[in-house]
């Protein structure tokens, strides 16, 4: 198997891939980009948390217009992960409104982006949940 590298920080591979979020331990907002303070408190402290691997989808749009070389039609959505919101695509599912519904529940996948010199680069989306 070629070695694996996450396409973004927060995404954690292995066994049981996962995303980790920044938490404010002063009133739990959380962040998925680093933060020198947290936009609704202005508290400067955070910790590491993970992020539930199942969700529910509360908006999506099915995107039909990129730049060149990403292919279209696909499915932009913001899933519900028990609190914490997570912004990405809808994965290995028709993109179509009669297949992506508003409280579909989904789960992290992960998917090889692209390689280079035998390492993949490992992103994540979010599949139905069958």
């Amino acid at each position: 198997m070629p070695d694996q590298i996450p396409f973004v920080d927060y995404l954690v591979l292995g066994d049981q891939p996962h995303l980790v979020a920044n938490e404010c331990t002063t009133c739990g907002a959380r962040f998925f980009d680093r933060r020198n303070a947290c936009a609704s408190c202005f508290a400067t402290e955070f910790k590491k948390v993970d992020v539930p691997t199942e969700g529910e989808v509360r908006a999506f749009t099915i995107v039909s217009m990129a730049a060149p070389g990403i292919p279209v039609p696909f499915v932009s959505a913001t899933i519900d992960c028990q609190g914490t919101s997570v912004r990405a695509n809808i994965i290995n599912c028709d993109p179509t409104p009669e297949a992506v519904t508003l409280g579909m529940k989904v789960r992290l996948a992960t998917y090889v982006l692209g390689d280079k010199g035998g390492v993949d680069a490992i992103g994540f989306g979010f599949e139905p949940v069958s």
